[in-house]
């Protein structure tokens, strides 16, 4: 048995063997079937949390979704960066032949095979995605969407040389490597933290022998965070949101319409004026943004009208009013969910699927409306200014 990526470590009696893996490599799941067989552990560690777990368990997944739910609890954002981040994976996985992830199959299908226990090491992939979300403030959100996007449709193929270095990297690690850089923050909830969660929960795997699967970039961290006490409660907290972005969006819906309202009262045709622009950009910004998801024209409509309203209202968003339209009007077929493994590999399947129209449909429109604020409400406060000089 081969003991390339293999990292053996005694702590306390206890025998821990790390098996560093790419997330598609076909030679990294023989190696885990193997490691398995021969040590016979008590434990089997695997670089899951239990969402990800029932995804791999339940073939059909994504026809049980409910995307109506998913628009209403305003998780559109994170599913679809989600389904960006998993197409990368498929992409590569497909152009060799294998299945992506198929080293934590393994693992799960070896640790039943000999009665071993197994253990969801890593922490809920929603509370990573919430704790960097909330780290890179509002820019950072633009410039992470747009990496990621530009990432996964890149058409350039992996070779086998660049697959095997991937064995040093996370998945997530590798479709985010450009913006880590950028962005140093994010490397700490995305990496360091899910080191220490996955040292600490392997630590803690029943048995004398424990043999843990893990994305080989959490191998060295893991090897460091091993012999400390992490905190499980602290390292699965979301952090709490900012009253600041609350308090500005507040501030500005009440700005804009007290300025409206002292307009009117000063000079109505001005008043008007600043009424007629404000509905025409963020009306207009929002239709352009579900127009270009390719949305119906009932939805286009939605979000031209519900915009300007929405947008005085930080507890409602134009995006949510114009997917659950789109919902209605081309609700998916079983179909859509089917195909969605393929059809998140291209630019043209995202735009094509019923489904990941619906979430780009929301965040594009939620997009323009955001422009549409600032870009009306500056023209509000420019047609104020002009009739408080004149």
């Amino acid at each position: 048995m081969s003991e390339e990526n293999i990292t053996r470590i005694d702590l306390d009696g206890k025998e821990i063997i790390l098996i560093g893996t790419a997330h598609v490599s076909k030679q990294s799941a023989l190696q885990v079937k193997e490691v398995i067989e021969a040590e016979q552990p008590d434990s089997v560690c695997v670089e899951l949390d239990e969402q990800r777990y029932e995804s791999v368990k339940d073939k059909n997944k994504w026809e049980n979704m409910d995307i109506f739910k998913v628009v209403k609890e305003k998780k559109a954002t994170l599913l679809l960066m989600n389904m960006m981040i998993s197409s990368f994976q498929n992409r590569v996985a497909k152009q060799f032949g294998i299945q992506p992830g198929q080293e934590m199959i393994q693992g799960i299908e070896s640790a039943s095979e000999i009665g071993a226990e197994l253990v969801l090491a890593d922490r809920n992939i929603q509370t990573t995605f919430s704790r960097i979300w909330r780290n890179i403030g509002l820019s950072g959100r633009a410039k992470l969407m747009m990496s990621i996007f530009y990432s996964i449709f890149n058409k350039e193929e992996i070779s086998e040389e660049e697959l095997e270095k991937m064995k040093s990297q996370d998945m997530l690690n590798t479709v985010m490597e450009e913006f880590t850089r950028e962005f140093p923050r994010l490397k700490k909830p995305l990496i360091d933290e899910r080191d220490q969660y996955l040292a600490q929960k392997i630590k803690k795997a029943p048995g004398d022998k424990v043999v843990a699967v893990l994305g080989a970039a959490h191998v060295p961290g893991i090897k460091r965070e091993i012999y400390q006490e992490n905190d499980f409660e602290k390292l699965s907290a979301v952090p709490k949101k900012s009253k600041v972005p609350k308090m500005i969006g507040w501030t500005i819906p009440i700005i804009i319409l007290s300025v409206i309202a002292y307009t009117f009262y000063m000079n109505p045709s001005a008043g008007w004026q600043q009424t007629i622009s404000w509905v025409l950009w963020n009306g207009g910004l929002s239709a352009l943004g579900a127009a270009i998801a390719l949305g119906h024209p009932l939805t286009v409509i939605t979000a031209f009208l519900a915009a300007p309203f929405s947008s005085l209202n930080p507890l409602l968003a134009a995006g949510w009013f114009a997917g659950i339209v789109q919902a209605f009007i081309r609700k998916p077929h079983v179909s859509d969910f089917e195909s969605l493994p393929d059809d998140v590999l291209s630019v043209k399947g995202f735009w094509d699927n019923k489904v990941t129209r619906i979430l780009l449909i929301v965040v594009l429109t939620n997009i323009g409306s955001s422009l549409g604020t600032f870009i009306g409400g500056a023209d509000v406060l420019r047609v104020f200014f002009d009739n408080l000089l004149s």
